[in-house]
């Protein structure tokens, strides 16, 4: 048996949902009494159960708003008791000090107090509790803070706001509700606060709630952190009725509340009986407000519903099953196309849409918003991919030209005044040579006709740089290149080789000395153009090549410091990285006190360098 159960969960696995359809379909129609006989009950007993918890939501509301007027006349009272600011002032101050202050106090402001208390016949008792060493402790209003439990209770009302409902109070808290509050006085110097209890018998508290003793439905107030602490009436016909099982439907109930879904109907079982329960959440009291009522109460109609007699023939059940037949196919008919055009886009065929056949202002049925939507789909999803690549082409291009941006700007003003220094002091012709340099070098950085140039016109700007260097700082540096005739007019990105050489200028000549650069250009492998600058400096130390090297290879996100490294090594890196990727850029070779190499590989017979 087991063995043929599992050969037809196979088979109805492998089966095609439209072949699962017409079957459960056919086991429908094959019982239409049974489902008929049993439609109309179930749709009184729908009706009986919406209208009961109807009428129920409206008892628990209107109960729910006479507890919380109740609790207002509470707050209220509290409110009106904290005005006597001369009473609070004297219960923390020394009472033990004065007789004659003391029997003041009792005729006046205790009175007035005491007034208060004698005013609101819901409330009956307000005493406060107080951290006074010289407390006298003669009336039930007052009491020492040490009488109080737990001691610590006043961080809670601290955090809930200064004050708190207890439906069960810590004192006498069986048949008692309890207000309490924080008593706040400027320059309080007890080591706790003073707490304010008022306290309202549940008689009087929920009154409302006690004196109903019929209906269909029960009413309950069940603490919100207790399942086994509630209020109700033991005199009403339900709770007669449950006996000893009351404590086990109000505990399961309890289970099931929830805050946050006060408007779903709780539903328990309990052995053969079905109970339902509707209620409404009092935050302040941490409780809620239930009313239950028993399945059997509910739905105490008619039987007579039960006799709805099958009046479905034969004929009816085969005509039915046709059209589920004829209907099934044609909606799987359907559905396959839009499985084929699924399984085509899956292979990277995007264009593969589904044909609807639908006119404009026509809608079609599911399957024609499911080929419609997906088709949407098909046309979002092309138009992400072009955005994407749009915007990293965006931000690759932003990040380019954020690299041109840095230029020192020092340099040209330096160099003007230089210029102007020694014009005026030597007036010699050897001035016209250096603005002539230092005019090729404007014209060549500010000039932005495109992003390349050719190799040979940023020689040529490296030479106007070195002579205008040589003429400012007195002839020490030497520049040499050597490489083929065909790599002159090769494409390379401009300004990519003269911040290397500025870098040797600036950082590598010794002190008074000399320094000789070398350029040499080769083309490594048919493939890859080599660009070496040597110079025969003081080298870079340990630390700073470190630092270099990690850079350069990605090792490091800490950016190089302009005054100490000089920027342009990381600025002709990341630029060439950017356009080229991660096989191209710089690479660099030093040894302290004798010499150091840059390296710059580029791809060779490349034909467009792009948009940086």
């Amino acid at each position: 048996m087991k063995i043929l159960l599992t050969k037809m969960r196979k088979i109805y696995r492998n089966s095609r949902i439209s072949q699962k359809l017409f079957l459960a379909f056919s086991l429908l129609i094959a019982i239409p009494a049974i489902v008929v006989s049993f439609l109309f009950i179930r749709i009184q007993e729908t009706q009986l159960y919406k209208d009961a918890m109807a009428t129920g939501s409206s008892h628990v509301s209107r109960i729910n708003e006479k507890l919380r007027s109740k609790m207002d006349i509470i707050e209220n009272a509290s409110s009106t008791a904290l005005t006597q600011k001369s009473f609070v002032d004297f219960i923390h101050s020394n009472m033990l000090g004065d007789g004659l202050r003391l029997v003041k106090f009792r005729q006046n402001q205790f009175e007035q107090m005491h007034n208060i208390i004698q005013s609101n016949e819901m409330i009956s008792e307000l005493s406060f509790y107080v951290d006074n060493p010289n407390l006298y402790e003669i009336w039930p209003e007052i009491y020492h803070y040490d009488r109080f439990s737990p001691q610590d209770y006043w961080k809670t009302l601290r955090e809930e706001g200064g004050s708190a409902y207890r439906i069960f109070a810590f004192r006498e808290g069986e048949d008692t509700l309890s207000y309490y509050r924080l008593v706040r006085l400027q320059g309080q110097q007890q080591q706790l606060p003073s707490i304010m209890e008022i306290r309202a018998s549940h008689s009087v508290f929920f009154g409302d709630l006690l004196e109903e003793t019929g209906g269909d439905f029960f009413s309950v107030v069940m603490e919100g952190s207790a399942p086994y602490r509630y209020i109700y009436n033991p005199r009403h016909t339900f709770s007669q009725a449950a006996g000893d099982k009351l404590d086990e439907i109000l505990i399961h109930i309890h289970g099931q509340l929830n805050a946050l879904e006060q408007d779903r109907p709780v539903k328990v079982k309990i052995d053969d009986k079905t109970y339902y329960a509707v209620y409404r959440y009092i935050a302040p009291l941490d409780a809620y407000v239930v009313d239950v009522a028993s399945h059997q109460a509910l739905m105490k109609g008619p039987r007579s519903w039960y006799a709805l007699v099958v009046v479905i023939t034969l004929s009816v059940m085969l005509l039915m099953m046709l059209l589920v037949s004829h209907t099934t196919r044609r909606l799987f008919r359907r559905l396959d196309s839009v499985l084929s055009s699924m399984r085509k886009v899956r292979k990277g065929q995007l264009d593969e849409k589904i044909d609807t056949g639908l006119d404009e202002d026509e809608t079609g049925d599911e399957i024609d918003e499911v080929a419609v939507t997906y088709n949407k789909m098909l046309d979002e999803i092309k138009q992400l991919m072009t955005q994407v690549v749009d915007k990293q082409l965006i931000a690759k291009n932003a990040q380019l030209h954020s690299l041109h941006s840095q230029i020192n700007s020092h340099f040209l003003y330096n160099a003007l005044e230089a210029i102007r220094m020694q014009a005026e002091v030597q007036r010699q012709p050897v001035i016209a040579d250096a603005l002539v340099s230092l005019g090729s070098l404007l014209r060549y950085s500010m000039k932005w006709n495109g992003d390349t140039v050719a190799l040979g016109e940023e020689l040529a700007n490296i030479r106007s740089y070195v002579q205008f260097i040589n003429f400012m700082e007195g002839g020490n540096v030497r520049l040499t290149a050597d490489l083929p005739q065909e790599v002159h007019s090769y494409a390379i990105p401009k300004m990519c080789m003269q911040p290397i050489v500025e870098n040797a200028v600036h950082h590598a000549a010794p002190p008074g000395g000399k320094l000789h650069i070398q350029i040499t250009v080769w083309v490594d492998n048919n493939n890859t153009l080599i660009i070496e600058i040597f110079d025969d400096g003081t080298g870079v130390d340990l630390e700073t090549m470190a630092d270099l090297q990690a850079v350069l290879q990605g090792d490091s996100d800490t950016p190089i410091i302009a005054g100490k490294n000089g920027l342009g090594l990381e600025n002709v890196h990341k630029r060439l990285q950017l356009h080229y990727g991660k096989g191209f850029g710089l690479w660099i070779d030093s040894v302290q006190g004798s010499y150091t190499c840059v390296t710059i590989r580029l791809p060779w017979e490349n034909v467009n360098l792009g948009g940086w």
